[in-house]
């Protein structure tokens, strides 16, 4: 009888090699991220409270915190994804199910890939310039969130392109065949099937738009202030509102800032901040993939 069948296939030294190293790899990537976490958490966790969280930064009061920085962070990550993904999404289902593949479908992947490889501080100049001094947004969120918005675009784009690519044919040909009109064959079947990829997509755009910094510098400034609420309801939303006018500094420009001024405790405490708000939100995005996924 032959051994060497699918069943019963022989191991070879080869593969046992190639088996190991992926494992030792996987396990190199593992041991980095937790290495990286736990020194970040050791080095800034006894800075992070309540106090902490919920005051800003004032030598007159004695008070060191991230409050504006927080707020800002909330601004730019909300209106860029409310930007970002709708557009990205938009993008990839119209190349992918409505293009016809040519060179127009062609260039445009191009110029995306090319797009998502530029480095951010072009994207910043590029930001200042139009966005800031051409629309006369100055130094803004606005300006900072329509900057991140080409950043991440890309990003999106081709994420869910490659998402809505693994859904099988017979998924497409089945629902029309069953009367069913293309875009609500795109709503019901191929966007539920392909959301963890978007998923993946919107998660690793949201890790770029919290990491940013440099782009940012030059686009939504360094400010730290909370807004000053009045009595009124709708006077307190006018005032959330007209804040996206504002310059503001996000957690990561305020942890660069402490670096350059040397104050490491505070830089490596905004640090950890950074790291729960990544891993909450991640969560966040997972739970509700999972409440989109078709059963």
């Amino acid at each position: 009888m032959n051994d060497n069948t699918l069943m019963r296939k022989r191991k070879r030294p080869l593969d046992m090699i190639l088996r190991a190293a992926i494992y030792i790899s996987a396990s190199v990537s593992v041991l980095l991220l937790l290495g990286m976490i736990g020194y970040v958490f050791v080095k800034g966790i006894q800075t992070v409270n309540l106090s902490f969280l919920t005051s800003v930064t004032s030598t007159l009061e004695g008070t060191v915190g991230v409050a504006g920085n927080l707020l800002n962070t909330a601004y730019i990550i909300i209106i860029t994804l409310l930007i970002a993904t709708p557009l990205g999404v938009g993008s990839a289902i119209y190349l992918n199910e409505y293009a016809r593949p040519g060179r127009i479908v062609s260039m445009i992947e191009f110029t995306t890939e090319t797009l998502s490889g530029i480095p951010s501080i072009i994207f910043g100049l590029f930001g200042m310039v139009f966005f800031g001094e051409s629309l006369g947004l100055g130094y803004s969120l606005l300006t900072g969130s329509f900057t991140l918005t080409l950043m991440v675009l890309p990003l999106i784009t081709r994420n869910t392109q490659e998402a809505l690519r693994t859904v099988p044919e017979s998924y497409r040909s089945g629902a029309l065949g069953m009367g069913s009109t293309k875009w609500h064959m795109i709503r019901t079947i191929l966007l539920p099937s392909s959301m963890p990829g978007i998923v993946t997509g919107i998660i690793l755009a949201l890790g770029r738009i919290v990491g940013e910094s440099a782009a940012l510098l030059f686009t939504a400034g360094s400010d730290y202030r909370l807004p000053r609420f009045s009595g009124g309801f709708a006077d307190n939303v006018e005032r959330l509102l007209t804040k996206t006018t504002e310059s503001g500094g996000t957690l990561t420009i305020e942890l660069y800032l402490q670096m350059q001024k040397g104050q490491y405790e505070t830089a490596f405490g905004i640090g950890c901040v950074l790291i729960i708000i990544v891993l909450i939100l991640n969560l966040l995005t997972k739970l509700a993939a999972n409440k989109l996924r078709p059963v």
